[in-house]
C-alpha cells in the first residue's frame, strides 16, 4: 500500500464542495432507487451509481468543505508494518511488537509481515477507547480526593 501526499483543500475547493454537498444531501434524500442516474452536463453522459457511493461522495463533500483533507482505501488493503506505524504514529519495532504479541493480526508474505488496514483501524479504536476509560477513571479519582473542584 502506498501513502500518497494528502494535501488540505483550497479555499475554493471548500467553497464548491458545500455548495456540491448541500445540493447532493437534498437530492439524496429525495431517491427511491438503490442505483440512480446522474448526468454530467458537461458531456450529457447519464451514469447509474449505488447510492450508497453517492452517500459516500456526499460525505466527502462535507469533510472537504470543513477544509479536511481526504484519504480512502479499501477496508480489505493490506499494509506493511512501516504504513502501520505511519498511521498509529509510533515505530514500526512498536508495530512488530503488538503483531508478535497477538494485539494485531498479520499474515506473512515470504520474510514480510502484511497487515489489514482494518485490523489496524480497530486496534486504534480500541486503544482510544481505553485511553477516554483510563482519563475518566482518573478525574473521578481525583473528584473523589478533593483534587477536581466540581
Amino acid at each position: 500500500m502506498e501513502f500518497i501526499d494528502i494535501k488540505k483543500p483550497s479555499k475554493e475547493e471548500q467553497r464548491a464542495a458545500m455548495e456540491s454537498y448541500n445540493a447532493l444531501a437534498a437530492t439524496i434524500e429525495q431517491l427511491h432507487s438503490e442505483n440512480p442516474e446522474i448526468e454530467i452536463e458537461e458531456t450529457e453522459e447519464k451514469i447509474k451509481i449505488p447510492l450508497s457511493a453517492l452517500k459516500l461522495l456526499a460525505k466527502i463533500l462535507k469533510e472537504i468543505s470543513q477544509g479536511r483533507p481526504i484519504s480512502i482505501v479499501p477496508i480489505a488493503t493490506e499494509m506493511t508494518t512501516q504504513a502501520a506505524a505511519e498511521l498509529l504514529g509510533c515505530s514500526r519495532p512498536h508495530v512488530v511488537k503488538l503483531l508478535e504479541e497477538g494485539k494485531i493480526a498479520y499474515t506473512k508474505v515470504g520474510k514480510h509481515r502484511r497487515i489489514k488496514y482494518e485490523d489496524v483501524i480497530n486496534y486504534r479504536k480500541k486503544i482510544k477507547a481505553e485511553q477516554k476509560g483510563i482519563i475518566s477513571e482518573i478525574m473521578e479519582l481525583d473528584e473523589e480526593s478533593g483534587l477536581y473542584d466540581t
